[in-house]
C-alpha cells in the first residue's frame, strides 16, 4: 500500500493529513465550520430545530477537531481501540449529520409555504449577509441563497460517512 492509501493502523504526526480517510478532518472541520456559521446567522421560528442542528454542528466540529489533533500529538500509541473510537465517532457524526441535514432542508420548504414572506425574507437576508462574508459573492437571487446551510450539511454529511466507510474498512483490517 502507498502512503496515501488507508492502513489498518492509524497514522501519527503530519501522516495523519496525508493519509486517507484521515485527510477528511479538514473538510469535515470546513463544511461543519460553515453550517455552524450560516445555522447562528439565520432565524429560524422553531428553536428545537435551530438548536438540534447547532448542537450537531458544534459537536461534529469539537470532536472532529479533537479527534485530528489527539492522532498529530500521537495519542492513540497505535492502540486498536482508538481505530474502534474512530469507527463510532465518524459514524455517530454521519447519523447527527444527516438528521440535521434533513431537518434544516424541510424547514427551510416549510418556511417558505407555512411563514408571512416577510420572516422568510429575513431569515434569507440573514443567510445572505453570512454568505457575503464568507466567500464574498452575492447570490443572483434570494432564493438561491436558501441553499449554502443544507448544502453544507448534506456535504458534511457525505465526508462523514465516506470517512465512516473507510474507517469501517480500516477496523475490519486492524
Amino acid at each position: 500500500m502507498s502512503s496515501s492509501t488507508s492502513s489498518s493502523t492509524l497514522p501519527s504526526g503530519l501522516a495523519v493529513l496525508t493519509t486517507f480517510p484521515d485527510v477528511l478532518f479538514i473538510p469535515e472541520i470546513i463544511f461543519g465550520g460553515l453550517v455552524w456559521i450560516l445555522v447562528a446567522s439565520s432565524r429560524v421560528p422553531d428553536p428545537m430545530l435551530q438548536g438540534w442542528v447547532m448542537f450537531v454542528s458544534v459537536f461534529c466540529f469539537v470532536m472532529s477537531i479533537s479527534l485530528l489533533c489527539l492522532y498529530v500529538c500521537g495519542a492513540h500509541g497505535g492502540g486498536g481501540c482508538w481505530v474502534t473510537l474512530d469507527v463510532v465517532c465518524h459514524g455517530a457524526a454521519a447519523l447527527f449529520y444527516l438528521s440535521a441535514a434533513v431537518l434544516e432542508a424541510y424547514m427551510t420548504y416549510a418556511l417558505r409555504i407555512l411563514f408571512p414572506a416577510q420572516e422568510y425574507r429575513e431569515n434569507i437576508a440573514a443567510v445572505v449577509s453570512a454568505w457575503q462574508g464568507v466567500f464574498a459573492f452575492v447570490p443572483p437571487s434570494p432564493d438561491s441563497s436558501v441553499l449554502p446551510p443544507q448544502v453544507f450539511a448534506f456535504v458534511a454529511t457525505l465526508l462523514y460517512v465516506i470517512h465512516q466507510v473507510f474507517s469501517l474498512l480500516r477496523w475490519k483490517s486492524s
